[in-house]
């Protein structure tokens, strides 16, 4: 592993229809919708030889974004779902996700992982996420994966025990 690097900061800017990553780099939204228990993001990858499409949920509540990437041919993963541990902040019509580099991978129905591991300690290390908020991943990741193991390591069930629904884009036929 490399140096670490500072937490990623994404911003959702829903009246103006941008994603904006931690770089700076701002990103058409294709669809945005907000609901009692989160943010629902759809847009295109640009030039990501890995993906072509991204659909997001922001739970603030839960310290997750769920993700579901649409894998280019070639690049497909054995995922489902990726769940990125994160604070999120609300301020208006923007939605600020700062990035707590626990991950957890989903094979619905099937099993999760706690990935970054390695990330996270060192940026803790290195004082870039202060203690305060890295127990509070701690707490964020294990809720998450005792709450997938004991719904079968369906995301859905999960979810739903708490009042949650995520819905999402139909797939064009034969897409991965």
């Amino acid at each position: 592993m490399g140096p670490v690097h500072p937490p990623k900061i994404v911003t959702f800017d829903v009246p103006g229809r941008v994603n904006i990553d931690t770089k700076g780099t701002v990103r058409e939204v294709d669809e945005y919708r907000e609901t009692p228990f989160g943010l629902y993001m759809s847009r295109a990858m640009v030039n990501r030889p890995t993906a072509y499409w991204v659909e997001s949920w922001l739970l603030p509540e839960l310290g997750l974004c769920v993700t579901d990437w649409w894998w280019n041919p070639g690049h497909v993963r054995h995922q489902d779902f990726y769940l990125d541990v994160c604070e999120i902040v609300r301020d208006g019509g923007r939605w600020v996700l700062t990035d707590h580099y626990l991950d957890i991978v989903v094979q619905n129905r099937r099993g999760a992982r706690v990935i970054d591991v390695d990330e996270f300690v060192a940026a803790v290390a290195a004082g870039l996420l202060p203690p305060a908020a890295a127990e509070q991943a701690m707490h964020t990741a294990y809720r998450a994966v005792d709450g997938l193991a004991s719904h079968g390591h369906d995301l859905d069930a999960w979810l739903a025990g708490m009042g949650i629904a995520l819905t999402w884009k139909e797939r064009p036929a034969g897409s991965a």
